[in-house]
């Protein structure tokens, strides 16, 4: 009999794997960004299920077949947001997987509405920008305030954007595997 690898050696995995990628031009790999934004979030004192989703927050790059070189080189745009979220869905709760689906709106959100945030986005992150949809307009940003996960989703824009530093301390995969088991869905019972 088979036992289903477990979600958070999944992870580890594909931190492990595709993690150690290039990301789209910056200094650090996917694994790095991802590993340093999960950092942030839990340096700031923020909750378990955003220090989760920070960590977690692209994840949907490492599940299709678009790399972030096609991203950077063609002008695709994976949705990795919402591949993400979906995927994360069948082991965590919308606490997490709604700021991982949404913090590319809130980039958007953010350069909409915030005097001097586009000036913090690097080369990669703007031309990625441009690839999402470029900055929300009036009506979007309204509409996006109105979304219940859009503080959470700002919060993980933050520390996303700031989690491209090659010299910043970056803890391991492993020193998030508490946390992670910690907000893991009970599994689904199946059906008699």
């Amino acid at each position: 009999m088979s036992t289903a690898p477990q979600p958070v050696d999944a992870l580890a995995r594909l931190f492990e794997g595709e993690g150690s990628a290039e990301y789209f031009g910056e200094a650090v790999t996917q694994a790095q960004h991802m590993l340093q934004a999960g950092a942030l979030a839990e340096a700031a004192g923020a909750p378990p299920h955003l220090v989760a989703a920070a960590l977690l927050h692209d994840v949907g790059h490492f599940q299709g077949a678009v790399t972030g070189r096609d991203l950077m080189e063609n002008g695709t745009d994976n949705r990795h947001s919402h591949t993400g979220a979906d995927w994360l869905g069948q082991w965590f709760g919308r606490e997490v997987t709604e700021p991982v689906r949404l913090h590319v709106a809130a980039k958007r959100y953010l350069c909409a509405v915030e005097p001097g945030y586009f000036g913090l986005l690097s080369e990669a992150s703007v031309h990625t920008l441009r690839v999402q949809g470029g900055p929300m307009t009036e009506e979007q940003a309204r509409a996006f305030e109105t979304d219940p996960g859009a503080r959470d989703a700002v919060a993980v824009r933050r520390w996303d954007e700031r989690a491209k530093d090659p010299e910043l301390p970056t803890p391991d995969f492993d020193h998030f595997r508490p946390l992670l088991e910690g907000l893991l869905r009970p599994p689904a019972v199946p059906a008699a």
